[in-house]
This record gives structure tokens, sequence and C-alpha cells, in this order.
């Protein structure tokens, strides 16, 4: 770790688009951290009661970042009347941590489908038997619904459900984190603007 007053992020070293910096950042984590695409995702919903959950980052590009959950579940409720999150990563080993805020608009069903594809067929299937935040009886149920739904895709691919897909949240703010000894901490935070990002330090 450098020493007090050794700046390891400032203005002037940091690139103009923070997702070259976030890249960076990811690549290390990767092999340094045990899942460095987990990412708290906190909403707030219709009574304006804030909630958070930790979910897999699955896509990180010019567009945004790409979430993939149950249309039905408490996170999507919430998005449906205030479709803006608050995305953040920890990286515990690199003591780095990285804050996104932003607008959140469903990727394109055909985004959903490939990804869909993609996954282990026990999870496609565990897609289908969970009514996420729902309520169960038993965790018997669950294990039932996931057999019934078993039995049904048998010899066959297994379809994306409907009520299932991917969320892109579009970035307005972004801030990178990185901890230093005195608590003297660098942060700097990227707005978006009409042309692009600016950028500038924050007291730590």
């Amino acid at each position: 770790m450098s020493e007090p007053g050794t700046l390891m992020l400032d203005v002037s070293n940091t690139p103009n688009n923070p997702l070259e910096l976030f890249q960076r950042w990811h690549q290390q984590a990767q092999g340094a951290v045990l899942e460095a695409n987990a990412m708290t995702v906190a909403t707030v919903d219709a009574q304006g009661r804030p909630s958070a959950r930790q979910v897999l980052l699955k896509q990180a590009d010019e567009q945004g970042y790409v979430f993939y959950t149950n249309y039905q579940s408490a996170k999507a409720m919430a998005l449906e009347v205030n479709p803006w999150v608050s995305l953040l990563f920890w990286w515990d080993k690199l003591e780095r941590q990285v804050r996104i805020e932003g607008p959140v608009e469903k990727v394109s069903a055909e985004e959903s489908d490939a990804y869909f594809a993609s996954r282990p067929r026990n999870s496609q299937i565990g897609a289908w038997a969970s009514s996420q935040s729902q309520a169960i009886a038993s965790r018997e149920e669950l294990e039932a619904r996931y057999a019934e739904y078993e039995r049904q895709f048998k010899g066959q691919a297994v379809p994306r459900p409907p009520h299932w897909g991917g969320y892109r949240v579009q970035p307005e703010r972004i801030e990178f984190w990185q901890g230093l000894p005195g608590r003297l901490h660098d942060r700097i935070v990227y707005l978006r603007t009409s042309d692009g990002w600016s950028k500038q330090r924050l007291a730590p």
C-alpha cells in the first residue's frame, strides 16, 4: 500500500472515460478476490423505502452495466415505480470500491434469450421453479416445483421464462474509491455530461 501523500488516483492520471478505469480495476479484482462480479444493487420502492441485495454483473460496456433477475421479484417491482439504481462493487483485498448511479431499463428479449441459453441447465430450470421474493411453505415445495419443470422440459432445450430477463444500468455518476492509510483515501468521481464525462476529486 502507498504511504500517505502518494496519489494512487488523481484527475490528472485517470482516463477520460470511466469505463476504461472500471475495466482495469475489474480485471485486477478477478485475480485478487473470490467474486469480482458481485455487486450490491440498491433500489427504492413506491413507499420510498430503500432495499439492497447482491447480484452478479454479467456485462459492462459503453451501453451500461447488465444484470439478470426475475421480473416479478421485489427489486423488479421497485424498478417499475422508480427505475433508478445505485450499484456498489467492493473489492476488499484491493481496498477498492466503485459506486455507480443511473437509470435502468430492461435489455432486449434477444439479449435475455442469448444469456439464458448460456446458463447451466439446472439454473435454467431453477428460473422456472422459483417465484422469486414470494413466500413459500417449505423447501420441499421449491424442490417439488423444480422436479415438475425438470420433467416438463426433459429431452428438450429449456426456454427462457417470460418473467425472467436482464436490466441495463446506464451510469450518470461513477465514483472510484481507493483506500489509503490514515483514512486519506483517494476518490475520483465521473459525472456524465452532454458531450462525455467530467471528473473531479472528492474529499475522503
